[in-house]
């Protein structure tokens, strides 16, 4: 169904882009978005396993799909230790896939965890 006379504006897509470069043998990752090289002082290949690892895509898929309140919430809701899974967040927010947001409750700080890219982008360079 067209609204006429309405401009709808579509959300903006946010793409995480990731270029892996073979250089004397080896692969090396590096990033777009002006941040800061080391961030990405990673093994290559080696990393990017990591990142891709269905647990991985399972933490983000809770995330995604069950909103947990918190760092404590997201690691019962997945059955996982929670330094397990603060580790794992960690490690995704190092490369920008998800956000933790602090937010205030009546006695401490918490971490909310949210996804901060819609869709991500791996370039291999040979």
């Amino acid at each position: 169904m067209l609204h006429e006379g309405k401009n709808h504006k579509m959300p903006k897509i946010k793409i995480r882009e990731i270029t892996i470069e073979q250089s004397k043998g080896t692969f090396s990752i590096f990033k777009k978005s002006g941040t800061s090289k080391k961030d990405y002082d990673f093994e290559g290949l080696s990393v990017l396993r990591q990142l891709l690892s269905n647990e991985k895509a399972r933490l983000l898929h809770v995330i995604k799909t069950q909103s947990p309140g918190s760092i404590y919430d997201l690691a019962k809701k997945l059955g996982r230790n929670f330094k397990a899974v603060s580790d794992d967040l960690k490690f995704l927010e190092r490369f920008g896939f998800i956000e933790l947001l602090e937010e205030k409750t009546k006695k401490r700080i918490r971490h909310k965890p949210v996804i901060s890219v819609d869709s991500i982008t791996i370039h291999v360079k040979v």
